[in-house]
């Protein structure tokens, strides 16, 4: 090992957990103490703002601007109670991240000096550059205004000394440039059509919520190796390096004790999310050394979006201050697991009802039957689009692999629910016709309330599973940001309702019963969708077939996924429901294309660079050094024995010059294949070209390179290798 290696990785093993100082109070007193929550509003604020503010935030009514001045005042006053000095609007660009410009609250008073104000145009409206955002073109830099707008129903917070308040973030023209505003629309969109469908068997529903509960998985690296490999500071992953003879195939690591250095980590973060409002339950060790979960109680669909962009931030702040480095690109590390986030999605009404829930009657038991099947037929009608809302260039190295959903969208139900579905399916439709009422009407399913909600099995393998109360998007990539697949998936579902609703009140106007009527529709899409529908294992070859004969989506270039953001069924669904328009929808696949490029360029530049200016000269090196001693052992010994003592460093040098040529060989192909491609005006083209002609570089080069790393003398190789990346101790 190199004597700078050695160091690193002597520092990185030496060091102690950091002493987590533990509040004294109970994790439910301090919870939330940084959010301007219900509790802060109602003191804060006078009863009849306070009021109008609570009716915008449950109801989704429009905001009365009249009352901004003084919830910005109340605002301000409890942030400056704690300390605050600045305020920010804090928003999502079309970037995974998050963005923040701070302003201090200071205004002139008119005298000489200054006071701390903070108005309702302020709290209300902003205007950041939008033309220095990701914007598929509605911007351009000459046309740089965009605004940003408050989201009530997204709480305040305090980070550090500054107030954020959660924003929507549109251009001067209308269109949205975030993922709030529209995933805002998909939930409006679906809380509508789901009220309407709701009516059939509750009349009180006023309103229905569509909940989300995030797995968030991660890596944690020692920040000095991390430090120490361009390849992880650049791109978020390894582009080199050779499996550690020991990484995750003993299966000891996953719900193992956890490392104590990490989980003082875990408490410290734990903390720090709970002051802040985002109510953290599950932390566990995952699969992959040093891969771990954290995961909250479920939440609003919009809220717990923000908390998981929020919580993201917040791990990367907190592992530096333990010395560490969080990792959530998808693959960071070939050969063990990649990372995910779950996005298990259920909805809910204002009147308590789990609509992804059995219950104990059969309107109950119809009602749960109908938004299963209805979610099936949205899963169905736009699985194309589903996996292009999951789509990245990092996810792309995790789906399909062993240890991930495939590329493929289906969906798990397990055996009781499929059974359900069966029987429905294959009941003779004049039995419908006759039922005469509620009474009358029997599903002769009764074990649905007993055995759903607490035994359905799960399948791994599947990236859209039933899970007992609600179905697990388990495709989603763990760096990506929720709304994006949220946004489909409420969507689809708000469409399909709307359309399931209108085949039904059809029904209902020729004379048939309402719960026949019901019945009728639903075992018709049953069939449809059954190829949407599979239980096996989604690793299979044999699925991938099978997956073809039923017609679903199979594609696996990133590039090209993404065209179901414009296929006429995709755009016809956005428009329809309202969520986006096609001149949005054409610029947000410019931009996807446009990062996924970028990722690509920018992978293989690091690549390059540290092929030729780096590994190559190391390996010559050591080459030389080969060399040296097979000289030397000629002037030593006879030429017999010199031969039959040099054969094994002979066979090295040949090894490295081979591997060093084709690694000098692939590059050239590499960078001549950047500069054609980076030729071609059209993004979409220029993605299509990066994925088929430099992505494939990448794998070629790293072959090589981590055959020299087997070979070159461990005290030469520089870069810290996976046995030193991947366990902490």
């Amino acid at each position: 090992m190199s004597t700078l290696r050695f160091k690193m990785v002597e520092e990185a093993f030496s060091k102690k957990p950091s002493n987590v100082e533990l509040p004294a109070e109970r994790p439910s007193e301090y919870y939330a103490m940084y959010v301007f929550n219900r509790e802060k509003m109602f003191k804060y604020l006078s009863a009849e703002v306070y009021a109008k503010l609570i009716n915008v935030i449950d109801t989704g009514s429009a905001l009365d601007r009249s009352i901004a001045d003084e919830v910005a005042a109340g605002k301000k006053k409890w942030a400056v109670e704690m300390g605050v000095t600045h305020y920010t609007h804090w928003f999502a660009p079309l970037t995974e991240g998050t963005a923040e410009k701070h302003d201090s609250f200071i205004e002139h008073d008119g005298k000489g000096g200054v006071i701390e104000e903070f108005s309702g145009k302020l709290l209300v409206q902003q205007e950041p550059d939008a033309s220095s955002f990701p914007n598929g073109g509605i911007r351009n830099t000459f046309e740089a205004r965009g605004y940003s707008a408050w989201d009530p129903s997204s709480p305040a917070f305090i980070v550090d000394d500054t107030l954020c308040i959660p924003t929507i973030f549109i251009a001067y023209t209308g269109e949205s440039l975030d993922y709030k505003a529209p995933l805002l629309k998909a939930l409006r969109a679906v809380d509508k059509a789901a009220v309407d469908v709701c009516h059939y068997f509750n009349p009180d529903v006023r309103k229905v919520f569509a909940n989300l509960g995030w797995e968030q998985e991660y890596f944690l690296v020692d920040e000095g190796l991390y430090a120490a490999r361009p390849d992880l500071l650049l791109t978020g992953r390894t582009l080199m390096g050779h499996d550690s003879a020991k990484n995750q195939q003993l299966e000891d690591h996953y719900f193992g004790a956890i490392p104590t250095r990490v989980a003082a980590f875990m408490k410290d973060l734990e903390i720090e999310a709970l002051k802040l409002g985002i109510p953290v339950k599950t932390r566990h060790n995952e699969v992959a050394p040093n891969q771990f979960e954290l995961a909250p109680i479920f939440e609003e669909c919009n809220l717990a979006n923000d908390h998981n962009m929020l919580i993201m931030s917040l791990m990367r702040k907190i592992a530096r201050n333990h010395g560490f480095r969080v990792l959530l690109h998808e693959k960071p590390f070939k050969g063990v697991n990649g990372s995910g986030k779950h996005n298990n999605w259920s909805l809910g009404t204002d009147t308590g009802l789990a609509l992804m829930s059995p219950g104990k009657d059969f309107t109950s038991n119809l009602r749960f039957v109908t938004f299963v099947v209805n979610t099936l037929m949205a899963v169905y009608k736009h699985n194309g689009l589903l996996k292009a809302s999951i789509m990245s260039a990092s996810s792309a190295h995790r789906l399909g692999a062993n240890e991930a959903p495939p590329a493929i969208i289906s969906s798990f139900l397990g055996k009781q629910l499929s059974a359900v579905l069966r029987h429905i399916e294959e009941s003779e439709p004049e039995s419908f016709q006759s039922l005469g009422g509620k009474t009358g009407m029997k599903l002769d399913i009764p074990q649905i309330p007993e055995i759903l909600v607490d035994n359905t099995d799960r399948n791994r393998t599947s990236p859209f599973a039933f899970t007992g109360n609600r179905f697990e998007f388990r495709a989603a990539g763990a760096e990506s940001n929720c709304a994006s697949a949220m946004i489909v998936l409420n969507t689809a579902m708000a469409e399909q309702l709307k359309e399931f609703k209108s085949v039904v009140d059809e029904r209902i106007a020729a004379g048939e019963e309402t719960f026949s009527a019901i019945l009728g529709v639903i075992r018709e899409y049953i069939r449809i969708c059954k190829p949407i529908h599979f239980d096996g294992n989604g690793y299979s070859d044999e699925w991938k077939e099978e997956a073809k004969r039923r017609g679903l989506d199979c594609e696996t270039s990133v590039p090209l996924i993404y065209d179901n953001y414009l296929s006429e069924e995709s755009v016809r669904m956005f428009e329809k429901t309202g969520v986006m328009t096609r001149k949005e929808l054409e610029a947000r696949n410019e931009v996807k294309w446009e990062t996924y490029t970028k990722k690509i360029q920018i992978e293989a530049r690091v690549l390059g660079d540290l092929a030729l200016n780096h590994i190559v000269p190391v390996a010559t090196k050591y080459q030389s050094t080969l060399i040296d001693n097979v000289y030397k052992m000629h002037e030593i010994f006879p030429k017999e024995k010199a031969d039959k003592l040099t054969v094994r460093n002979l066979e090295l040098i040949e090894a490295i010059a081979t591997h060093t040529a084709l690694i000098k060989e692939h590059v050239d192909n590499m960078i001549e294949a950047r500069k054609v491609a980076n030729r071609i005006s059209d993004e979409r083209e220029k993605a299509i070209a990066y994925h088929d002609t430099v992505f494939p570089w990448l794998d070629e080069i790293r072959s090589h390179i981590d055959e020299l790393e087997l070979i070159v003398d461990d005290q030469m190789w520089t870069l810290p290798k996976y046995r030193e990346l991947l366990f902490i101790r």
